[in-house]
């Protein structure tokens, strides 16, 4: 069955999670990158996103910047995005740049 929860290295759906407490973010998507000011807790592994336009999204560091070569991600989608787990490196800090319009881009930790 088809599922739009994330899944592990071994393509096994991963029990949603809970909404972490004080973990919201919210970010401007305009024509220049922006990133989330406050650093994703150590201890998140998954984020969930929604965006109200289109944008180009990218996972990193406190520098991270998303330019038109990154993965794109569609309005009105809400979708969850693993951030650390299974000995990979984790993921501070999410940046985004609109497609064609400026909107908004929701992100909310889980644990």
């Amino acid at each position: 069955m088809p599922t739009l929860m994330p899944t592990d290295q071994n393509n096994n759906p991963i029990p949603a999670l809970r909404l972490k407490d004080a973990g919201s973010h919210k970010i401007t998507a305009t024509a220049t990158s922006a990133r989330n000011s406050t650093a994703f807790d150590a201890e998140t592994q998954i984020v969930s996103l929604y965006a109200t336009v289109g944008v180009y999204i990218k996972f990193g560091t406190s520098t991270v910047t998303a330019t038109t070569s990154d993965h794109y991600f569609p309005a009105g989608v809400y979708y969850d995005f693993a951030i650390g787990g299974d000995g990979s490196a984790h993921k501070t800090h999410m940046a985004v740049l609109r497609e064609s319009t400026d909107g908004t881009v929701y992100i909310s930790e889980k644990l």
